[in-house]
């Protein structure tokens, strides 16, 4: 009988532009049994431009309750799986944490293998203070908004969300109401054919994403209080 246990890896993707990934990347995706995925549909892309041709399994917030014992059975069977997310590190913003705790608790090694993220590249271009920094990822759609935003009020960094280009305006007005126009930076399509980076305050923002056609994905940095761009 086979007690030796499969590896766990979470691996980072490209957030946009392909070519963006670590040869160790490609190596283990090409290497493991099977691949847990958010979308099947996005991750195809990815792993036919590297012939990357392991078993997919999907995996994501309304199904992870029931993918977990699967996926920690299938390492228990000494069989290794790797964690894509649609774009970038994984466990950001996404349930990947569930299975990692779950991966501890039946001492399944775990290894990350490091790569893009959103997060960072837009700090490091935006001309803002990366001395110190909060990830606020997505603001709650309704509910809690307001408490949210205020949390952050007073905390001396740059303060960095993900937000969707449908509520972009709205997530900016609010932002301006409870912070006050403080310097503000979006990075949109980070990596992608169509980026772009628009520095400014939160009111010269607001302004411009009012008479521009708002599309992509888009990462807004606010600038500490009282500092300018």
């Amino acid at each position: 009988m086979n007690n030796k246990k499969g590896k766990f890896f979470l691996v980072s993707t490209p957030i946009g532009n392909l070519d963006d990934i670590t040869y160790r990347a490609v190596e283990v995706l090409k290497n493991v049994s099977l691949i847990a995925v958010e979308d099947t549909r996005k991750s195809k892309i990815l792993l036919k431009h590297y012939n990357i041709k392991a078993k997919l399994i999907s995996y994501f917030d309304y199904n992870e309750t029931s993918r977990v014992p699967k996926l920690i059975k299938h390492l228990s069977d000494g069989q290794s799986i790797a964690l894509i997310s649609d774009a970038g590190t994984p466990g950001i913003s996404d349930p990947a944490y569930r299975i990692v705790n779950a991966a501890i608790k039946n001492n399944i090694i775990i290894e990350s293998i490091p790569g893009p993220s959103a997060i960072l590249a837009a700090l490091v271009s935006s001309g803002l203070s990366t001395d110190r920094f909060i990830f606020e990822g997505f603001l709650p759609h309704k509910k809690g908004r307001t408490k949210k935003i205020l949390n952050i009020k007073d905390q001396k960094a740059t303060v960095i969300y993900f937000e969707s280009p449908h509520r972009l305006l709205k997530t900016l007005t609010q932002l301006l109401e409870l912070l006050g126009d403080r310097p503000a930076v979006i990075s949109r399509e980070l990596t992608k054919f169509h980026e772009q980076i628009k520095r400014g305050t939160i009111s010269t923002l607001i302004q411009y994403f009012s008479k521009t056609k708002v599309q992509g994905e888009f990462v807004i940095l606010i600038g500490k209080e009282n500092s300018f761009v």
